[in-house]
């Protein structure tokens, strides 16, 4: 798959995608999110770039 042609075609600032998560990461997302204020939306978004950009992740409240 060519990300560069998956990028051009978003003509929006987001994108809807579905992930299947398995059913522990997912409830940690969730707590997470909930004692930090944000949504699970958020907190992927968060960790996903992060992950994508090789920095290291602030896991020290995990």
């Amino acid at each position: 798959m060519n990300d560069q042609q998956d990028l051009s075609d978003c003509s929006d600032d987001t994108k809807k995608i579905t992930v299947h998560l398995p059913c522990k990461l997912a409830e940690r997302a969730e707590r997470y999110a909930k004692e930090n204020g944000n949504t699970t939306t958020g907190v992927v978004i968060e960790a996903l770039d992060t992950f994508l950009r090789g920095e290291k992740l602030d896991v020290s409240g995990w």
